[in-house]
């Protein structure tokens, strides 16, 4: 059971990762740790900075994916995201922290849904 969700999260990644390249986006990092907090993608477009967060789902029983992103994962990425920002200071003239939402076909032929949410919450909270 553990591994079919790894398997699952590590395939919305991916189709996160792809998605966000076709709008522009280049990948700069994957499952990173910064600051001790697994950061699922670190991407690039122009001058902007985005720290990704990827929720994939097979259903919606237990709630949109996007309301995954709670106050304390939040919290965790808001961290991270100060962090890379310190050992990167050039890199960002704006930074932003957007979430992916990746929902899996119930048919293996059928397709992905993709949704982003960019700057889906800020360092405010």
């Amino acid at each position: 059971m553990q591994d079919d969700r790894r398997a699952l999260g590590a395939e919305g990644e991916t189709r996160a990762a792809e998605f966000l390249a076709t709008q522009g986006y280049r990948i700069i990092d994957r499952n990173v740790r910064v600051a001790g907090v697994e950061v699922d993608l670190i991407v690039r477009r122009g001058a902007l900075v985005a720290l990704v967060e990827v929720k994939t789902r097979r259903s919606t029983a237990f709630g949109p994916p996007e309301l995954a992103v709670g106050a304390a994962k939040r919290a965790r990425l808001i961290r991270a995201g100060a962090a890379w920002l310190r050992e990167h200071p050039r890199e960002a003239r704006r930074f932003r922290f957007d979430v992916v939402t990746c929902k899996a076909p119930v048919h293996p032929l059928g397709a992905w849904q993709i949704d982003h949410w960019p700057g889906a919450f800020d360092a405010g909270g």
